[in-house]
């Protein structure tokens, strides 16, 4: 099975719903803040405040906010979260701490959410004292573990960080056992389905428990093709593939790209290529798995999952209803789109009817 990645997740999952962040695990402090008011992201700083602390940061944010009131005071909060044990967890947090009300004069509220798998490791303060003097800190703690008794719970409530949390707890209990991570995720991925949320916030919030919740790819292909089948005349496993697809090879793309700014071309060249094998693998899955119909459903999703990579390669990320329309979308239809491409200034225009 791949190996869990939990930095990743969290890290889009905090950048993409921070208040709801904090509205689930910490409302004491989310009522403390003006959400009429605009809040800022310092993750440039961060980095800088933490060179030199030991341990590995696995998703931190130091966010600018203004507190209610009157004064209108800023603020920051500086969130961790902590997936595994280490003995400098408590530093690291003074350090940012500190560091941060050295910069900027503000006051700094920090926050921790403990993801690992220990019921002991609970740590919330640091200090040390000497001839009479004492620095140090002591800081909100939420431990995901506690949420483990109320896991069907959790799946039911509307804050994104509630399902997340399940989720993470299920890849917690399958580490070592990807037939019952198929189980939990399958299980999550039918809730989501169901949902009454806007498409693209399923869609947001599933490509961050599809990263958290790795299989192995014959399980993966498994249970896609269950989502398929099981959702007949549904438009959301569609969806989800194309977006999925899109998402994985961009992720690798983004890999390369960042090794050396001097490869670009050569890996432009890598992506067409990696997109004529990966549509030639998925068509032989197609014909392997569906027989006639469903190799015709293969090759039809694989034009619009090369038609959706054009389009965002032309016009950046694409709305919950474009991915909504290539996922229905006829032959003749994406015959019909990929032409209008050649000539068209918007993504409006593509999809235009005249």
């Amino acid at each position: 099975m791949p190996n869990d990645d939990y930095d990743a997740p969290w890290k889009e999952a905090l950048a993409r719903y921070f208040p709801e962040f904090l509205a689930f695990y910490f409302p004491q402090v989310y009522e403390l803040i003006d959400w009429t008011r605009p809040f800022a992201f310092l993750d440039q700083e961060l980095a800088q405040l933490a060179e030199g602390a030991s341990g590995k940061r696995v998703a931190d944010k130091l966010v600018r906010v203004c507190l209610r009131g009157d004064t209108a005071q800023d603020a920051l909060v500086h969130v961790e979260v902590q997936t595994q044990r280490t003995g400098e967890f408590t530093e690291r947090i003074y350090i940012c701490n500190y560091r941060a009300y050295d910069r900027h004069r503000l006051p700094v509220i920090s926050l921790a959410v403990l993801a690992d798998a220990s019921q002991v490791w609970r740590p919330h303060a640091f200090s040390i004292t000497v001839g009479g003097c004492r620095i140090g800190i002591d800081f909100p703690v939420v431990k995901l573990l506690d949420y483990a008794p109320h896991i069907d719970v959790l799946l039911e409530m509307e804050n994104v960080f509630a399902v997340l949390t399940a989720a993470h707890l299920m890849t917690l209990a399958s580490q070592h056992d990807p037939e019952v991570r198929l189980v939990y995720k399958r299980r999550v991925a039918r809730l989501l389905y169901r949902r009454k949320w806007s498409k693209r916030r399923i869609i947001n919030l599933f490509n961050v428990i599809d990263w958290l919740m790795r299989l192995p790819d014959e399980l993966e292909q498994q249970l896609w093709q269950e989502l398929r089948e099981s959702e007949q005349g549904g438009i959301m496993p569609h969806m989800l593939s194309i977006e999925r697809i899109i998402r994985e090879e961009s992720r690798r793309e983004g890999l390369e790209e960042g090794r050396e700014e001097g490869l670009r071309q050569g890996v432009l060249e890598g992506r067409q290529q990696g997109m004529q094998q990966g549509m030639q693998q998925g068509m032989q899955q197609g014909m392997q798995q569906g027989m006639q119909q469903g190799m015709q459903q293969g090759l039809q999703q694989g034009r619009a999952v090369l038609l959706a990579k054009q389009l965002r390669h032309r016009f950046g990320a694409l709305p919950a209803l474009e991915l909504e329309r290539l996922a229905a979308a006829s032959d003749e239809q994406l015959d019909r789109w990929a032409l209008a491409l050649f000539h068209a200034d918007t993504l409006e225009q593509v999809f235009s009817e005249h």
